[in-house]
């Protein structure tokens, strides 16, 4: 390694370009996403934790979602939040904490293989110091070196299409299995339930592919920086906040639950 490899340990982060007159409608939309994210995704972790009746197989597995989620709006939205207050020109952030926030980033997207992608990033030396996005992810620790990043970006966008295909293709194989089952019963009411959730389930996961393949396919084109930033924080925060309503709360012992809760509040 030369003297160039760790040339800047400070780096500007070039963040959102908002208006100053909507900089705090901003500031007030994401920090109530935020609140909403944090408070209803723990709210069911802890209603399901705490309720010995709730511990059952399926229950279990939504504790992983409200975890993620609210791992994801945390390594985004709050210093988001900072840095909308703050003057572009002071906007810093030092390279070891751009380093940690890209590996939360992949590590809510796609854990099993975020420790390959960063240890990529890391290995190469950077000559910028403005983090061309609002937060740090692979693609914009690796577009601060002058070296060659073919690897990275051969690597990343394997990795994007294997794991996009594969998650398309076990949800496309779910929902026809689904439809068949659907078409041969003849019990409406089950028939409702089933389309309720996978309409609403289907619509969260079409706004995660879609604005998750946006931000992927903008960070090779830089005239539009403005739309991937965009697109970004739609992948972050609006399944973040569905996902307690459709996973939680359309679960009939979870909604129970819940409401019981509330009811018994209210009587008090």
């Amino acid at each position: 390694m030369d003297n160039q490899t760790f040339k800047y340990t400070v780096l500007l982060m070039e963040g959102l370009k908002i208006a100053p007159q909507y900089n705090h409608l901003a500031f007030i939309f994401l920090m109530i996403a935020y609140i909403f994210i944090t408070v209803f995704n723990i709210g069911i972790l802890v209603q399901i934790l705490a309720d010995k009746s709730l511990h059952e197989p399926m229950h279990i597995l939504f504790c992983n979602l409200p975890i993620n989620d609210v791992m994801g709006a945390t390594v985004l939205v709050p210093l988001l939040l900072k840095d909308i207050l703050t003057d572009p020109s002071m906007r810093y952030i030092t390279y070891v904490e751009c380093v940690f926030q890209a590996f939360f980033t992949h590590l809510y997207g796609t854990a099993a293989h975020t420790i390959l992608m960063i240890s990529l990033s890391i290995r190469l030396s950077h000559c910028r110091s403005v983090i061309q996005n609002h937060y740090c992810d692979n693609a914009s620790i690796f577009k601060l070196s002058c070296e060659n990043v073919v690897i990275n970006n051969v690597y990343g966008l394997t990795f994007t299409v294997v794991l996009f295909s594969s998650s398309m293709g076990s949800v496309f194989i779910t929902y026809f299995r689904i439809a068949m089952i659907c078409i041969k019963s003849k019990n409406k009411a089950t028939n409702r339930k089933a389309i309720k959730t996978c309409s609403t389930h289907l619509t969260v996961y079409l706004i995660m592919l879609i604005s998750g393949l946006i931000t992927i396919t903008l960070h090779r084109f830089s005239e539009i920086p403005e739309g991937r930033k965009i697109s970004a924080i739609l992948f972050f925060v609006i399944p973040s906040s569905l996902n307690p309503i459709i996973y939680g709360l359309q679960a009939k012992e979870i909604r129970q639950k819940v409401f019981k809760y509330f009811t018994i509040n209210n009587s008090m």
